[in-house]
């Protein structure tokens, strides 16, 4: 049996949510540069270039590579063998969240109630956090923040079995196309698919933690994911949605056994700021 406080969960979720927002992970600047070498459009070449500079800006001087910091998504991996000393896992995830933001000097973007008031909590908190039971003895914390831009041109679908691949592909593209320059493309696609109406999404969102390029164990899903990556790299959306042929860096499936009766389809982007970062504890 390990013991971990909630003291050290806080003080790791309050680092990873600034580190997070200042420095892109090191396979989405690999796919930026690979996307700048490939690119064709001068205004394409120059927005990934901006892009590219200002990632290497926000590293240096440890500002936010966005102005968009967005609500905090926390992935917690839990060993069935950590004891957990202290207090609250949830609590201290969200002071974690409370501590980062306000440290870090990052927008506050949460509001408490949605529909009426949308009063601002003032500390970005609380996060949306998934909890994991796994094996062993370890705690994996991994931090996602979600933009607007990106996440409101989500969508998910419930499709008939009979609309089959093909309806699928066409779910997709057509989610990809009508989102255009929303959500400051180059874009990650995370795709779901299968389970039930709430768990499609999650898988959509889930693979965009994936390294960036990775394909799936699976060489169907990963034929199609590199289908698709073609499919959306010729509409001509183009970085920041000016035109070009770098409108996705890449397209990641994950999928679930489902319902006879179901085939659910979810779609949830990244823009080019692909930010997630993770420490085990």
């Amino acid at each position: 049996m390990k013991s971990i406080t909630v003291e050290e969960i806080t003080a790791a979720v309050r680092q990873l949510c600034m580190d997070v927002s200042y420095d892109l992970p090191a396979d989405v600047e690999r796919a930026l540069q690979a996307g700048l070498e490939r690119e064709e459009s001068s205004f394409g070449q120059y927005c990934l270039t901006q892009i590219l500079q200002n990632c290497q800006m926000a590293r240096e001087s440890r500002q936010a590579m966005c102005q968009d910091t967005g609500i905090a998504v926390v992935y917690l991996e839990v060993g069935q063998d950590v004891h957990i000393v202290g207090g609250s896992l949830t609590d201290a995830v969200n002071e974690g969240v409370r501590q980062g933001y306000e440290d870090g000097y990052l927008r506050k973007s949460v509001v408490m109630e949605p529909l009426f008031s949308r009063e601002n909590t003032g500390d970005n908190t609380p996060a949306v956090i998934h909890t994991e039971i796994v094996s062993g003895e370890n705690l994996r914390i991994l931090v996602v923040p979600k933009g607007a831009g990106s996440e409101n041109m989500g969508a998910v679908k419930m499709l008939k079995p009979a609309d089959g691949l093909e309806g699928a592909k066409k779910f997709i593209l057509d989610t990809v196309r009508n989102a255009g320059g929303n959500p400051c493309p180059p874009i990650v696609v995370g795709i779901g698919v299968g389970g039930t109406m709430e768990k499609a999404p999650m898988l959509a969102k889930k693979a965009l933690t994936r390294e960036l390029g990775s394909r799936n164990p699976n060489p169907l899903y990963a034929a199609l994911e590199e289908e698709l990556l073609g499919e959306i790299n010729k509409m001509g959306i183009g970085p920041q949605g000016l035109g070009g042929r770098v409108t996705a860096l890449a397209v990641h499936i994950e999928y679930y056994p489902t319902h006879i009766a179901m085939l659910p389809v979810a779609v949830n982007l990244n823009c080019h700021a692909a930010r997630h970062r993770e420490v085990i504890l």
